[in-house]
């Protein structure tokens, strides 16, 4: 590693904390294992604590959480992190690690299903086509506008610490897929989402995060609105040649297999 670089930056993800942090009104912070397949079968969307079984109210999740990936691609971020943090301590270079909620913008790949949510939705939308919403709608992600990840990036570069960082970028604003659905609808006047009692098994339920420790370490707020990163990002979209693609994944996971049952309700 070169001796003169004073900080090395690290793009890792939110997928390292799992389901990330809950609260039970009785045990407290929990931070419960992904909802089995057998749950999801039954249409139980939600997440219970798995010290009393008690309903579980997702929060934004903090730096300090516990890491429980699901994942081979959260494990390998987990991984890096440790390398990078090892190898930078051993060099006396400073580590900065940022855990990246889901990014979207300009540029990004349209046909990548790991991170094509907007691109899928858009399609249907600008087809006239109804979009489908998995689980009860309620899946929540934290969209992050890629200008905003930029500046954080840099803004952690540019700025000295006094420990070594792990900060979440993200906007601090959890959205549910029904509601991000809803709203690149009614940008194409399309017709309204349809929510369908798919799952994908191993699923994350909610993904947000709190970015208090960004803002007061880095002097660094998100900017975009998302309706207003949406508009800008589906502008870019019809710029570009028409791609052939089919993915129903929106939810911000790869390698996880779509279920589709009978609704028991």
């Amino acid at each position: 590693m070169n001796r003169t670089m004073r900080r090395f930056v690290l793009a890792s993800s939110r997928a390292v904390y799992g389901e990330g942090q809950y609260r039970c009104p009785h045990c407290g912070i929990i931070h419960p294992p992904t909802r089995p397949e057998s749950q999801l079968a039954r249409h139980e969307w939600e997440l219970v604590c798995p010290v009393c079984g008690s309903p579980a109210e997702p929060i934004p999740t903090r730096e300090d959480a516990l890491l429980q990936p699901q994942s081979i691609y959260a494990s390998n971020k987990q991984t890096q992190e440790q390398l990078v943090t090892i190898g930078c301590h051993a060099a006396g270079v400073e580590p900065v690690i940022l855990r990246y909620q889901n990014v979207y913008g300009p540029g990004q790949s349209l046909t990548n299903p790991y991170t094509g949510v907007v691109p899928f939705f858009a399609r249907l939308s600008r087809e006239q086509r109804p979009s489908e919403v998995y689980e009860d709608g309620r899946i929540v992600r934290d969209l992050v506008y890629i200008d905003d990840v930029v500046d954080a990036v840099f803004a952690s570069v540019e700025k000295p610490a006094t420990e070594p960082r792990c900060l979440d970028i993200g906007s601090g604003i959890g959205t549910t897929i029904h509601e991000l659905a809803q709203t690149i609808a009614a940008i194409f006047d399309a017709p309204e989402p349809i929510v369908v009692p798919k799952f994908r098994d191993g699923d994350i339920r909610a993904a947000s995060c709190d970015i208090e420790a960004a803002k007061n370490e880095l002097q660094w707020f998100p900017k975009w609105a998302l309706k207003d990163g949406l508009h800008a990002l589906l502008e870019w979209i019809a710029e570009q040649p028409e791609l052939s693609f089919e993915t129903s994944d929106h939810t911000h996971a790869t390698g996880r297999t779509v279920v589709e049952h009978a609704d028991r309700r």
